[in-house]
């Protein structure tokens, strides 16, 4: 895989008139942005953890995946934002257990909603083709 460039949340848009809701990924270390069109549920759970509001007092999706994980003895590591194919993201959760390292595909927004579920939040890599396609330095 590419080099991976370190990236973290730095907006969440949401809209009670559109289907499609936005996050803003940008560069840990620099000034490069961009967006990624995701679903409101999706949306509504990384505000959640974001904000810290208050959590449903039963698990969501995403805290399920978490809790799957941890059950079966794995560390999540980090997200990584791996493709950008015909306008759509790829990504992947990367765990960790007993010394191995196992990518799961995941979209980019449930991958987003698991990592700002933990404190401090996980990584968030992503390919540095991405962001050169995106805006070329």
């Amino acid at each position: 895989m590419s080099n991976l460039v370190p990236m973290q949340l730095a907006r969440i848009i949401k809209s009670d008139i559109s289907d499609n809701q936005v996050i803003y990924l940008k560069e840990v270390d620099g000034e490069r942005q961009f967006p990624i069109l995701i679903g409101y549920f999706e949306a509504t759970s990384i505000d959640l953890r974001v904000t810290h509001a208050e959590r449903p007092p039963r698990p969501l999706t995403h805290d399920l995946i978490v809790g799957v994980a941890q059950s079966l003895g794995a560390k999540i590591d980090c997200v990584v934002v791996t493709e950008l194919k015909d306008q759509t993201y790829f990504a992947l959760l990367r765990l960790q257990r007993d010394g191995e390292s196992i990518d799961v595909d995941a979209r980019p927004s449930d991958a987003i909603a698991i990592a700002v579920s933990f404190q401090p939040h996980l990584p968030i890599l992503v390919a540095s083709e991405i962001l050169e396609r995106l805006a070329p330095q």
